[in-house]
């Protein structure tokens, strides 16, 4: 477990990039490294600007990683969620193009993250400061208003989470 001393205060910093020689994959500033890697009130930042092209700020591609209260911040590409089950609470993103990419299975409580074609969100952040309600329409993802499919979508069920969210201690809701 890695735990910071808040967003903000902990933030782990770099600069590599497409642009400077890295591939998208290598040029993430942590890398997850490990099952059951688990980070807590902790930023990660790539400074790379718009110039240099992709700069991942995070990739995690291990099973049963845990991310809470943690900010993701870049220019391109900023949140490589390259694979395996994942699970974000009260993080945030920040980035101005494809800030979200990869194929996991993932789960965010708070409802801000794209899950594979399907993306639940009340309110979605744009860019640092901004917000707008979810108007958007998207081709390729599904609005589900039944209790019954939308329970397979939960952490329970879409990642097994009550099988290892519990020894975590990060607070979670199993069903709806």
């Amino acid at each position: 477990m890695f735990v910071g001393d808040g967003i903000g205060k902990t933030i782990i910093t770099g600069s590599r990039s497409m642009g400077g020689g890295s591939t998208t994959f290598k040029s993430a500033t942590v890398a997850v490294i490990g099952d059951g890697f688990i980070a807590w009130d902790v930023t990660f930042r790539n400074t790379v600007g718009a110039a240099n092209h992709q700069a991942v700020a995070l990739r995690s591609g291990f099973d049963l990683s845990v991310f809470y209260k943690c900010n993701f911040e870049g220019y391109k590409d900023t949140f490589y969620v390259h694979s395996e089950r994942q699970f974000y609470r009260e993080c945030k993103i920040y980035g101005m193009v494809d800030f979200i990419f990869g194929n996991t299975t993932v789960m965010e409580w708070s409802g801000n993250f794209a899950l594979k074609t399907l993306f639940y969100a009340e309110y979605m952040n744009i860019g640092p400061g901004s917000s707008t309600k979810n108007r958007m329409k998207w081709g390729g993802y599904q609005i589900i208003t039944c209790a019954s499919e939308a329970s397979k979508f939960t952490v329970g069920s879409f990642i097994a989470g009550n099988s290892w969210l519990p020894a975590t201690s990060v607070p979670f809701t199993s069903g709806l």
